[in-house]
């Protein structure tokens, strides 16, 4: 069976997919995206995806004429056709081909689904190295904080840490405050007490970070969202990283330095179990 795509308004066969040559995703990378994933044939917080995709289109004036009802038919729609119960989604949305005229703008909407694939079981069982980011997160950039196609310096700095076998490079603002990684978010413990840095340094509002934040009070775990800087991630007792895809992946080195006894610890697996659960939780309450 071919594999489908839906692009603007219908399914069609991927190799049948096409960009116009001016779209304004393509030439400028006006544009946003969500990687989001299914169980059971149910997106993971599939509102809260929506949601923060209205609230980025908004900010950074990116055309988005669907709604949830709209945006909920089509990726049902492409998970049927593709026959995928766990799957990988991407949405991406353009302002599309250039336009003078605001009214005059023709956004691109193309959602993609492939067959989910996690991270490798050794990583949550012995935890991953992470790098340093040599380069900073502006804190004036106005597409920080939000999902954007112009992802190619986070593609960058994830590829060098793939050169040094690494997972992760995690990223430090222009005043040298910890924001997040490549592709994730980032929290740490000290006796007992979860930190992550707040979304207002400016980081990604991840909708697995959110997660783990709701499941740290579930478990009575005492949560602060405040500045950290390089000696906090040095004193943790323990370091993760979450996003949809890899939940909560444990850290036991950065750089040469070793988090604690370079064992996972144990505030990470009570996270890790709790977010696994209110995934299969979220996604069997719909069937």
């Amino acid at each position: 069976m071919p594999e489908k795509v839906f692009l603007n308004d219908r399914l069609i066969d991927v190799e049948e997919a096409r960009v116009g040559a001016t779209d304004s995703g393509f030439l400028y990378g006006a544009g946003l995206f969500e990687t989001m994933r299914s169980r059971h044939g149910v997106v993971f917080r599939l509102d809260e995806h929506l949601e923060r995709l209205f609230g980025s289109a908004r900010a950074l004036s990116i055309a988005c004429p669907y709604d949830k009802a709209r945006l909920g038919t089509a990726i049902d729609q492409l998970l049927q056709a593709s026959q995928l119960a766990d799957a990988r989604l991407r949405l991406t949305l353009t302002n599309g081909p250039l336009a003078t005229i605001e009214g005059q703008r023709q956004p691109t909407l193309l959602i993609t689904a492939t067959a989910f694939q996690p991270y490798p079981v050794e990583y949550y069982q012995t935890g991953v190295l992470v790098i340093l980011c040599p380069f900073r997160q502006n804190i004036t950039d106005p597409t920080c904080g939000h999902k954007t196609t112009s992802y190619y310096p986070r593609l960058l700095a994830l590829n060098l840490a793939h050169q040094k076998r690494a997972a992760e490079a995690l990223w430090f603002t222009t005043d040298q405050r910890l924001a997040e990684g490549c592709v994730s978010n980032v929290f740490l413990v000290k006796n007992s007490v979860l930190y992550t840095p707040a979304l207002e340094t400016p980081v990604l509002p991840g909708i697995a970070r959110q997660t783990v934040i709701e499941v740290a009070r579930q478990q009575s775990l005492e949560l602060v969202e405040k500045d950290l800087h390089i000696a906090d991630v040095l004193e943790a007792d323990e370091i993760f990283l979450t996003n949809v895809i890899m939940e909560v992946l444990p850290v036991v080195s950065v750089e040469k330095h070793t988090v604690r006894e370079g064992k996972v610890g144990p505030v990470t697996k009570e996270l890790r179990e709790g977010f696994i659960g209110a995934v299969e939780q979220q996604c069997r309450r719909q069937e």
